[in-house]
């Protein structure tokens, strides 16, 4: 199996573009298709923060479903969007506004077409990806591994927010267990949702939400080769949206 997985997009449409032409992805008709059928892999938070969350939302949906070329699980960002079309009661916060506000500017037509497809892209997303014979899993925000081949409410709490343990950071950012630091399992877990400056490698789990939104980079990785693959953002650097766990580790 060759697949690159790429980190929380965040609607970072130049990002992504600069990432898989990196990878040696072709883009023909909008849509990155690599030349020797490599799949794309997408640890969910597509939308969001970014300009153009909706346009990378749309373009997954491409490849997920009529091309068949790449794999989607979704994200805490990616499941506020889908309650949101469901047309459930949601705080339009937390990045979700700059979603709400680019889905408001288009035409009726328009606003019916990527409601239907997102609702369908996450509707037929598994909760997280188990890949090449268990050997790989895609978890948005990981995954202990015992949760492994489970599905309960504790399962999708931790693969959507982390390991949260109910209290609050001073800036309101929820305290989370640092998971990835007691994982020993034999898959190989690939995850995102903390944004850290660089890839986080420990214990056989990789982060990959290297900040694209914040300013920092977007990252894939390279399966089985093991390869990381960065480029710069274009956004603003915000430094405090930056986690680091040499110090505290529930960070």
């Amino acid at each position: 199996m060759n697949v690159d997985i790429i980190g929380d997009i965040h609607g970072c449409l130049p990002e992504f573009q600069d990432l898989t032409n990196k990878l040696g992805y072709r883009w023909e008709n909008g849509i990155p298709l690599h030349p020797e059928k490599r799949m794309l892999g997408f640890v969910g938070d597509l939308t969001d923060r970014g300009p153009a969350s909706l346009k990378v939302a749309e373009i997954v949906w491409e490849l997920v479903n009529n091309y068949k070329r790449a794999y989607y699980t979704p994200g805490n960002h990616c499941n506020k969007l889908y309650r949101f079309f469901l047309g459930n009661k949601v705080q339009i916060t937390h990045g979700l506004e700059t979603t709400v506000a680019e889905y408001e500017t288009l035409y009726k037509k328009d606003k019916q077409s990527i409601r239907q497809k997102f609702i369908e892209l996450y509707e037929q997303a598994p909760l997280y990806l188990v890949l090449d014979d268990q050997k790989l899993v895609v978890a948005h925000a990981g995954i202990k591994q015992e949760y492994i081949g489970k599905k309960h409410s504790k399962v999708k709490e931790f693969v959507l927010y982390g390991d949260i343990t109910g209290e609050k950071h001073p800036d309101g950012s929820p305290i989370r267990r640092d998971w990835a630091l007691h994982y020993h399992g034999n898959a190989c877990i690939i995850y995102g949702h903390t944004p850290v400056n660089e890839p986080r490698i420990i214990n056989n789990t990789y982060n990959i939400d290297t900040g694209a939104v914040f300013g920092g980079k977007l990252t894939a990785l390279r399966y089985p080769e093991m390869e990381i693959v960065s480029v710069p953002s274009t956004m603003p650097y915000i430094p405090e949206k930056f986690k680091h766990f040499d110090l505290i580790g529930s960070k």
